[in-house]
């Protein structure tokens, strides 16, 4: 017997959070998100509770937790791009056809509830959190951004009538194996004829102090036409700064502003912390914090966690002077490779940029859609 419960009691809450930790338990290429963060989504203020609509609910299979989903209705993003979309994520299950069915049916029928026309995902609150359902590179460590799941989940989802919505790639990136200063120079030219320069920071304080708010304004605009983007608000501006503050390592970002100090472009690499988070479950504790600073202070991979250029100064060559960057670092030797992240894969300016590097294609996402019967 399958029964679906709505996620009400913090019993329930627990339970959600916990699931995906016991499915992947020993799985070598899952990495789990924060368990404080996971929890914070049950609480009335929640970060963006002021934009969206949740509910969640729990599978159970003869009195078995076998299954959980996630579904949002992000009114920020339904007005910006004038739709009547629910999301779903977080959807986790056994490899059972009739569980799946039942989730899926229970968020479905909060859509029609809602007078929502489509369902769509695996998409979170924001693009700033997890997207995008694995189907290919099962074989690759996640990163710490990232949500791992089996290969039948696509199967799962497909037979309840979801198709391709959009995909998104993600590349390994490797140093070039031909770098030579011709690079620099036009590097050092591009800063010259746009009267730019790169910011030296005394320190992360110092340059979150400096630039934060303006990092964010140039990653609205940025993002702005990108799919599932929504505006940053004040309130995800600072739970942003406040989870990179941990992470970040002065050594790894740059930034460049014009002559009013205007940030016009920026690059933030964060050290991957995918196998320190693996052991404790997500749980900070005092041995996972000492693997997390030791993963930052001495990284091996870098993640590329944000890239934001002004549209004025995309045509005139300024996101080579990121790219450099990136390749300093990876020509140090400290670092074996840096990962992209999420990239549409009908974004040609960001893959073009890729084709300076040796690299290889290694993981695929998949976001869904279902249209609804709406009566």
């Amino acid at each position: 017997m399958i029964e679906i419960v709505k996620v009400e009691t913090k019993r329930e809450q627990k339970r959600f959070v916990n699931l995906p930790l016991k499915m992947y338990k020993g799985n070598e290429y899952f990495v789990p998100p924060l368990y404080a963060d996971e929890m914070k989504m049950f609480k009335k203020n929640y970060v963006y509770n002021d934009q969206c609509d949740s509910i969640f609910f729990n599978a159970y299979l003869d009195g078995k937790h076998v299954g959980r989903i996630q579904g949002i209705i992000q009114r920020a993003s339904n007005a910006k791009w004038n739709e009547k979309k629910v999301r779903f994520t977080r959807f986790d299950s056994i490899d059972n056809q009739e569980v799946a069915d039942a989730l899926f049916e229970a968020v479905e029928k909060w859509a029609l509830e809602n007078q929502m026309e489509s369902v769509v995902g695996p998409l979170g609150y924001s693009d700033l959190e997890r997207e995008g359902l694995l189907i290919e590179g099962f074989d690759e460590l996640s990163t710490f951004e990232e949500q791992y799941n089996y290969p039948y989940y696509q199967k799962l989802i497909e037979n309840l009538g979801y198709v391709k919505d959009v995909d998104w790639v993600e590349r390994k990136l490797y140093a070039p194996k031909d770098l030579d200063d011709k690079f620099e120079r036009l590097c050092s030219i591009i800063l010259r004829r746009n009267k730019l320069k790169i910011v030296e920071a005394k320190s992360k304080k110092d340059f979150i102090k400096r630039y934060g708010e303006k990092l964010f304004k140039v990653l609205d605009i940025t993002y702005n036409e990108l799919y599932g983007t929504v505006p940053i608000t004040d309130n995800m501006r600072k739970m942003i700064i406040s989870n990179f503050k941990l992470i970040l390592n002065e050594k790894y970002y740059a930034c460049i502003v014009d002559e009013e100090d205007n940030v016009v472009c920026f690059g933030i690499c964060i050290p991957s912390i995918a196998k320190a988070v693996q052991k404790s479950n997500g749980h900070l504790t005092i041995p996972a914090l000492f693997r997390i600073l030791k993963a930052i202070k001495k990284p091996e991979v870098l993640d590329m966690a944000l890239i934001g250029v002004l549209p004025e100064y995309r045509m005139k060559g300024v996101s080579s002077i990121l790219l450099y960057e990136i390749m300093k670092y990876l020509l140090s030797g400290e670092i074996k490779y840096a990962e992209t992240n999420l990239n549409l894969e009908d974004n040609t300016a960001i893959q073009n940029q890729w084709k300076s590097f040796d690299s290889i294609l290694h993981k695929r996402r998949r976001s869904f859609i279902k249209h609804l019967n709406v009566k």
